[in-house]
């Protein structure tokens, strides 16, 4: 996982060539003209352009690097998460049920909830977390 610092550097390098290709943008491409008295309009226009390219490439990589590759990150975790549950697990399910996995076929699972040994079956993605979280609401009074 990415410190919060590092986050910070990328951001404050980003930031920083965002600006100096801005001042690249404004900076005139020279006041004196050629020979045959035409000016350089066409070196101006390339640099706008080259800044425009600039932006968006810097654009995506911002996209990429702090919402893209996350969001990758999050589904992969989530995906090995689901593919190891094994007979004896305790999860929570995307809807708040807690339970002990009591068997597992292909892409479903079935798990008992409760002191009544409910058993109910759903589909792997629908696991939200398996561990301490599970184990902690099982262990707690009933009022």
């Amino acid at each position: 996982m990415v410190s919060k610092d590092v986050k910070k550097i990328v951001v404050l390098v980003l930031s920083m060539v965002l600006i100096v290709t801005a001042l690249a943008g404004c900076v005139p491409a020279g006041s004196e003209g050629t020979a045959d008295g035409t000016g350089t309009e066409g070196s101006a226009a390339g640099i706008g352009g080259v800044t425009m390219i600039l932006y968006l490439a810097v654009i995506i990589a911002v996209f990429y690097f702090f919402m893209i590759r996350p969001e990758k990150k999050r589904k992969k975790q989530a995906e090995e998460m689901r593919n190891s549950l094994s007979v004896g697990d305790n999860i929570t399910t995307i809807g708040g049920m807690v339970g002990k996995i009591v068997n597992v076929s292909g892409d479903f699972i079935t798990f008992e909830t409760g002191e009544d040994r409910v058993r109910i079956k759903i589909a792997k993605w629908g696991i939200s977390s398996t561990g301490k979280g599970a184990e902690e609401s099982e262990d707690k009074p009933s009022e």
